[in-house]
């Protein structure tokens, strides 16, 4: 575990993993799912380093006033409620309030932060990656760089993407850039990879596609037809082998074209 500061100087943790016995300055940040800092982020992180360069993934929930309240567990207790209703109810308002008022605070707060807040929350974390940039140069790596994120990482990850220059950015089931028209900010690759099984996010695909024709990005993508949302993440209930390891292995051969090995 590593610490590093954000635009406020608040210091934060990230894991970081590095090739054994190797000096490299290519790497690339991993982005949590909705879940946080979990083993399996880490798990990604310490396979990359196997391509033979850094892997490093914040904690983005260890902001000062954040840090051990958002754990897998709570956040999964305080939003399985609202993920129980049906899609059409969950911004009723009298359903919603029904839900809130038997949370805990603690949950209240969660739920507050990751549904109602939403935009504010992923614009403070994008700053914070941001920040672990700068800060991975200030460290000695300063190559080639790379980022993957998961879901609510994945969406994160594109955006990211559109704020500073990255190599290769391999986005999983993420949500498009919030201003569609900031694909042409792109510097790097792109590597897009989707469930079949997912109208949140795919629905969102034909107006990317527009834009990355329109301002002519490297692009790759495959979708996985008969997978659901998380497939990637071996500890979930979505998880699909046969996919992940396809999915994987075109991960990997993008890394290494995009970044290389030193």
């Amino acid at each position: 575990m590593i610490k590093f500061k954000n635009e406020n100087n608040e210091e934060m943790d990230a894991f970081l993993a590095v090739p054994d016995g190797k000096k490299v300055s290519n790497f690339v940040v991993v982005i949590q799912e909705i879940w946080g800092l979990t083993d399996f982020l880490k798990s990604v992180a310490q396979r990359i380093t196997k391509l033979g360069f850094a892997a490093v993934a914040p904690d983005l929930y260890s902001r000062k006033g954040q840090k051990g309240k958002f754990t897998q567990e709570v956040i999964m207790d305080a939003m399985r409620p609202f993920w129980s209703l049906p899609a059409d109810k969950r911004r009723d308002k009298t359903e919603v309030e029904k839900i809130m008022a038997k949370l805990s605070p603690e949950a209240r707060e969660i739920v507050t932060l990751l549904m109602f807040n939403r935009d504010k929350m992923e614009e403070q974390m994008v700053s914070d990656l941001q920040s672990l940039y700068r800060h991975m140069d200030s460290a000695g790596f300063n190559g080639r760089r790379g980022v993957i994120g998961f879901c609510m990482g994945g969406g994160l990850a594109f955006e990211l993407s559109t704020r500073i220059p990255i190599d290769a950015s391999a986005i999983y089931y993420g949500a498009n850039p919030k201003n569609i028209e900031n694909v042409g900010k792109i510097t790097g690759s792109i590597l897009g990879i989707y469930a079949g099984e997912d109208s949140g996010i795919n629905d969102g695909l034909p107006d990317l596609m527009k834009a990355v024709l329109k301002h002519k990005k490297e692009w790759d993508m495959k979708l996985y037809p008969g997978t659901y949302h998380a497939f990637f993440n071996h500890t979930g209930m979505s998880y699909n082998e046969e996919a992940s390891k396809d999915a994987w292995e075109r991960t990997v051969s993008f890394f290494t074209k995009k970044i290389g090995v030193e």
